[in-house]
């Protein structure tokens, strides 16, 4: 690939970082194959970015889950780290099974839903209590980079 592929989204109406705020923009994943990486998670339906070249064996890839705020990017040269090395990263959903039917759709092998409460109780299928922050599913990229779907329907204050 040579050149710069840059998606046809605008930022028009983004959201903009407040003084003293920090966001999260970008988490870099270590993949062995970019286009196999980049093929994933356009198969999940996340927003291609940007598909850049800015010199001689190196390559950036930059994708955004559907509403996400935040980006992944992967590539060669930035990352001397080992593919599939990532810890977990959460995504979180307001409806845990449509979530899971989707990215099956998109090709992704995703666990059943289960839940743990607060006294350690582990059981499979959605919390019985409908509670946020209790239901999950898991998944990995090709390369073995961990996520986990997190069901958040109503968040805790301060947030």
């Amino acid at each position: 690939m040579s050149g710069t592929e840059v998606s046809d989204a605008t930022a028009t109406g983004a959201p903009v970082v407040k003084p003293g705020e920090m966001w999260i923009e970008v988490v870099t994943l270590p993949v062995g194959d970019v286009d196999r990486a980049k093929e994933f998670y356009e198969g999940l339906g996340w927003r291609l970015d940007i598909d850049f070249e800015p010199g001689p064996g190196l390559r950036g890839v930059q994708l955004t889950p559907p509403g996400s705020p935040c980006s992944i990017q992967f590539g060669v040269g930035p990352t001397p780290v080992e593919p599939g090395s990532a810890q977990p990263t959460f995504l979180v959903v307001a409806d845990i099974e449509e979530a899971r039917a989707q990215l099956i759709e998109g090709g992704a092998d995703v666990s059943e839903v289960s839940y743990s409460d607060l006294d350690g109780n582990a059981g499979s299928g959605p919390d019985p209590e409908g509670r946020s922050y209790f239901s999950r599913a898991t998944f990995s990229d090709p390369d073995g980079n961990p996520w986990v779907l997190q069901q958040i329907t109503e968040r805790l204050p301060g947030r």
